[in-house]
């Protein structure tokens, strides 16, 4: 089995964390002595930091004893660092890159990975992409957008076009949303993160982009957030308004069908609406593995959409 939504956290990182601390406001704070510190960058990414975040004895063991043959590993998004300046997005993101490259690479077996890259600078996260790939990563992890800028918008037109060249894969992973409205009872989290999936899915949907990038690989991460229970909607806006059609040369429904999705529902009714409306070989397993929400180990083989996204 596959599992294609996993994170990790090398130690190079770690030291370039510490050795930054003050540039990127990163604090360790402590818990219990039960649980790992808890890391905060830039006063707001925070998450536990477990053991099986940052050992890989230990990740390797927990992906063995749940009989995971190959597990698909990414960054964590709390670290895209996109608020920061260029400069400093870039250089993490290389320190990153090389070390889940070289890990790879040394359990070639067992893991591949997907690096990060400098989404808030297009043409520096284009010249990333195309070195880590060069260096034997799938392709990269990113976040739904940056500030005001979605990714359908020209800003990002490098990017896409070295995507597309590449034939690279882009997973799209949320961050959580910053809505006044959700600052309690862990909803940034239970439907902000979903939500910022949505957003951007039904945007790039409606944009027709992946007609004018059909070879960039696009996986959505937790099942496509709401997407695919309001198809319906988004058809009818098709049929109605010519401001929702004028991309697209078939209905939504229909471009959903050229995007990947993983298995990040924990809900079988979801899942299968989700396989329905995508197709079969459009769902890769994932498990989110080892955040506090992980659906681990992931649901189901769905070696077609494995093969059709590693093709």
């Amino acid at each position: 089995m596959y599992d294609f939504h996993t994170h990790f956290i090398p130690q190079e990182v770690l030291t370039w964390l510490k050795e930054n601390k003050d540039l990127v406001h990163a604090e360790w704070v402590k818990q219990d002595a039960k649980k790992g510190d808890f890391l905060v960058v830039n006063g707001k990414w925070g998450f536990e930091l477990k053991n099986t975040f940052i050992n890989k004895d230990l990740f390797l063991a927990e992906q063995k004893h749940a009989e995971i043959k190959h597990s698909v590993i990414s960054p964590v998004p709390q670290l895209f660092m996109y608020d920061f300046p260029a400069e400093i997005t870039a250089e993490i993101s290389g320190v990153y890159n090389d070390s889940l490259a070289g890990w790879s690479k040394a359990t070639p077996k067992n893991i591949s990975a997907l690096g990060t890259i400098p989404l808030n600078a297009p043409e520096k996260a284009a010249l990333e992409l195309k070195r880590i790939m060069n260096n034997g990563l799938k392709g990269a992890i990113i976040g739904p957008g940056i500030s005001t800028q979605m990714l359908s918008d020209d800003f990002f037109t490098p990017l896409l076009e070295e995507a597309n060249a590449l034939k690279a894969i882009l997973f799209i992973h949320p961050l959580l949303s910053e809505d006044p409205r959700l600052k309690r009872r862990m909803l940034p989290n239970l439907i902000g993160v979903p939500w910022e999936t949505t957003i951007c899915a039904a945007d790039l949907v409606l944009s027709g982009l992946i007609d004018k990038y059909p070879n960039v690989k696009i996986l959505f991460a937790h099942g496509g957030g709401f997407l695919p229970y309001q198809l319906g909607r988004l058809d009818k806006g098709y049929q109605q308004w010519h401001q929702v059609s004028a991309q697209l040369t078939a209905p939504p429904s229909e471009y959903i069908k050229r995007f990947w999705y993983d298995t990040v529902l924990w809900n079988p009714d979801s899942l299968d609406l989700l396989i329905k409306s995508a197709g079969t070989e459009r769902i890769v397993p994932g498990s989110d593995f080892p955040f506090d929400l992980c659906a681990w180990p992931p649901s189901g083989e769905h070696a077609m959409g494995a093969a059709s996204l590693l093709d």
